[in-house]
């Protein structure tokens, strides 16, 4: 049974209420009256397109939710929504992005953390992982590094990784309500943390010199310790561009630097060309 959609008022005074704004502080920002922004509010009056652009602007809402605000008033949707396959400047640009980045791992990532698109880096980062998770289609980003069957039991700084992790998805909610981030939220709170997480910080990455949480994960090869960053698109006026980042991990340390290199050499010298990138399409 599918649940009636709010009426725009509704929504709007929501988002509102969502970034914590009055109709005094929204009515200035978008150069309107808080008369009209009242009568919006509570039905009173239609919207045009252009204040719900300008409301939109004002109150940072997502490029999805922009749309169910377009519909809600009676418009079509104002941002296509495409699979990445047919964004193909977008992908050929994020390929180029993810391989030049190696012999680092470096993946895109849909809003809910799932896989889009990787290199082909440091696939022993995924040994002891259990042939489900890698197997199954989309692979989740979060869920992989995290999962007990994944690579947490192998990552040294579980339980600041984990706090690191759950405290990115909880902003992410923050900008945008999703019933499949609270779902992964829930899931990841859930997963038990190992005994010896956090027993093994190196004396270089004590925690008062430490500019940002590094990855720490144990390896065949010895502890590699990883920085990550996420990029995302600069105005993008599609759907799933707009949610899409970049993640790539770089080199924490010196020692990363020559077991990477060791990875690479092994992993070159096994694998067939241009084997293991993952391409999934987004999930909504």
């Amino acid at each position: 049974m599918t649940t009636p959609q709010p009426p725009f008022g509704t929504l709007l005074r929501r988002w509102r209420e969502h970034r914590r704004m009055t109709q005094v502080d929204l009515a200035l920002a978008a150069d309107s009256s808080t008369r009209h922004l009242s009568c919006l509010e509570t039905g009173r009056a239609q919207p045009s397109r252009e204040i719900i652009r300008r409301l939109a602007d004002c109150l940072d809402i997502p490029l999805r939710e922009q749309n169910t605000l377009m519909l809600a008033a009676g418009f079509a949707p104002a941002f296509a929504e495409r699979s990445i396959a047919e964004l193909e400047a977008a992908e050929r640009a994020m390929d180029r992005v993810l391989k030049a980045h190696l012999p680092y791992p470096a993946f895109a990532v849909d809003r809910h953390w799932n896989v889009v698109l990787s290199n082909s880096a440091l696939q022993q980062l995924y040994e002891g992982c259990s042939e489900e998770m890698l197997r199954h289609r989309p692979v989740n980003a979060v869920r992989l590094t995290l999962h007990p069957q994944g690579m947490g039991p192998r990552i040294l700084n579980y339980a600041e990784w984990r706090g690191h992790t759950l405290q990115l998805l909880k902003n992410q909610m923050q900008r945008q309500a999703d019933p499949g981030l609270e779902a992964l939220l829930a899931e990841v709170q859930s997963y038990p943390v190992p005994m010896r997480s956090d027993t093994c910080a190196s004396p270089e990455f004590d925690a008062t010199q430490r500019l940002a949480t590094p990855l720490r994960i144990a390896t065949r090869f010895g502890t590699v310790s990883f920085l990550n960053t996420l990029t995302v698109f600069g105005t993008p006026s599609d759907v799933t561009l707009a949610e899409l980042a970049l993640e790539m991990l770089f080199p924490a340390d010196d020692e990363t630097i020559e077991i990477a290199a060791q990875m690479e050499r092994e992993r070159l010298l096994a694998a067939p060309a241009g084997a293991s990138e993952v391409r999934e399409a987004p999930r909504a």
